[in-house]
């Protein structure tokens, strides 16, 4: 079972590179092992915010196809 979200950003129709700003701002927000929840749109938001989460060392827990949308699930990895 997935972890409940501390936090969801609705970041559908924000365009690159904002919506990795504001995952990167929500994300020093959360303490190490709390989950943020974002609703992202189909594309290179789905295709680019996973991979530079990962990049920054926290954990990508689920990607899920909403039909239109994709819900992400990230947990914040230690500072």
């Amino acid at each position: 079972m997935l972890p409940a979200p501390s936090i969801s950003l609705d970041l559908r129709g924000t365009p690159c590179p904002m919506n990795f700003v504001r995952t990167k701002l929500a994300l020093e927000d959360l303490e190490a092992g709390q989950v943020l929840e974002l609703l992202l749109d189909p594309g290179d938001p789905v295709r680019n915010i996973p991979r530079s989460v990962k990049e920054e060392g926290h954990r990508v827990l689920s990607v899920e196809n909403l039909g239109g949308a994709f819900r992400l699930l990230i947990e914040k990895v230690g500072e």
